[in-house]
């Protein structure tokens, strides 16, 4: 039997104690666990432990701080659907790609791949699940007859909303860190690991994340802080283990404190689960650069007459249509896609409402359609580069993705060239 004593580290107020944990075996012997925290609010005691999501001594944290603690609830840093395919798998073979890129969530999607690439290859260097430690609490309440709350937001809600409070350009800018991160070769150790439990080495990575892309920081930690905080706050028991990712330690205690003292609301969770509508001025925006390229076509010829004109119309097709063209190469597109990219790229670039990326990404998934190989061998393929080239599923995604790039840097380029002209 684990028994459980703890040190006082400072006190917040007289009802509202901060410890870090230490964890006694039978023995005698001691396993320090610096990564648990103890808050006793009135009656009650919340324990949260911080954990690295692909550390097995994060999963030995959680069942031994469980089964020394015994408490009449575990709370879990996960939701409904993320659990569903922790304990089944992903089911990827009933998404409709065609359907996705039309409803223009392609970037949305691109990222979650892009997301569980991360984390499941860091797992393979650990040799770990990612979530294992999640899985873990779940069997140990499971084996001790303790109920559990999923008390994480669900992960479509928080991407939407992060992608809804992102430009174009931030979008691109995170997409580009992620896959950085996705295929680097550089392997951690476990050592290195567990250092990501270290709340000075998070404050760092929480602050250049902010500098970085402030408004994903906002939606994919912030919120989040809070989120979690108030369904461990709310949930029932009078003690309660709540298991929570290192990087929202910090934030959740700091949340709750505010839930204690009335600052923050209990009930006041509905905005964080809508999607922003959009603003005005992201609505507009959109259209300005067609408006602009319009524009220096019509001065030019008013100005210069319809030799000029036809020479920008010329330039415009052929900066904007070739990078296009280019990132379909690169992203190892059908010759008939790449051939589609030159032509719809000038066109698309002027309607707002359609990309590139989702011809192209149309035009390839009915040239190279998945199979069910491709839907079957997913989890394995997303570890690696080559992988999501090989797999036709994610090869799709790519197309779209360094198209829709391409595009989209021939657009700036072409402007100045086309506005020589009217000199």
């Amino acid at each position: 039997m684990l028994a459980q004593s703890f040190k006082e580290v400072y006190i917040i107020q007289p009802e509202y104690h901060y410890f870090q944990g230490r964890i006694v075996l039978n023995n005698g012997d001691e396993q320090v666990a610096q990564s648990v925290t103890k808050l006793e609010i009135g009656e009650r005691e919340i324990i949260l432990v911080g954990t690295a999501h692909v550390s097995r001594e994060s999963v030995e944290d959680v069942e031994k701080t469980i089964e020394a603690e015994k408490p009449d609830r575990i709370c879990v840093e996960i939701d409904q659907s993320r659990y569903k395919n922790l304990v089944e798998g992903a089911s990827w073979e009933n998404l409709d790609v065609i359907k996705i890129l039309k409803k223009r969530q392609g970037f949305l999607l691109l990222s979650n791949l892009v997301l569980s690439s991360f984390q499941k290859r860091l797992g393979l260097d650990m040799g770990i699940k990612p979530g294992e430690e999640m899985l873990a609490a779940i069997r140990k309440a499971d084996e001790l007859g303790i109920p559990v709350s999923l008390c994480d937001r669900e992960i479509q809600i928080t991407l939407r909303r992060a992608w809804a409070k992102s430009g174009f350009w931030a979008k691109n800018k995170l997409l580009a860190a992620m896959l950085s991160a996705a295929f680097t070769r550089e392997k951690l150790d476990p050592e290195e690991i567990e250092k990501l439990k270290e709340k000075n080495m998070l404050q760092n990575m929480m602050e250049e994340l902010a500098g970085y892309l402030p408004s994903v920081k906002e939606v994919l930690i912030d919120e989040r802080d809070r989120y979690l905080a108030t369904k461990i706050f709310t949930s029932e028991g009078k003690k309660v283990v709540a298991v929570i990712g290192a990087g929202h330690m910090n934030g959740v205690i700091e949340n709750i404190k505010k839930l204690e003292e009335g600052t923050l609301k209990e009930d006041d969770l509905s905005e964080l689960e809508e999607i922003p509508q959009k603003r005005i001025l992201s609505k507009i925006l959109p259209w300005v650069i067609p408006a602009l390229i319009l524009a220096i076509f019509v001065i030019g010829f008013f100005r210069h007459g319809m030799s000029v004109s036809l020479e920008m119309l010329w330039r415009w097709f052929l900066i904007n249509g070739t990078l296009s063209a280019i990132g379909s190469i690169v992203a190892l597109a059908h010759p008939v896609t790449i051939i589609v990219a030159f032509a719809a790229a000038p066109i698309t670039s002027m309607n707002p409402t359609i990309g590139v990326g989702i011809v192209t990404g149309i035009v390839e998934a009915l040239l190279r359609p998945p199979r069910v190989v491709d839907f079957e061998s997913l989890n394995e393929d997303i570890v690696h580069l080559k992988g999501f080239f090989r797999n036709r599923f994610t090869h799709i995604f790519i197309v779209f993705f360094l198209s829709s790039l391409g595009s989209a840097v021939g657009t700036f380029i072409a402007f100045p060239f086309l506005a020589t002209l009217l000199k």
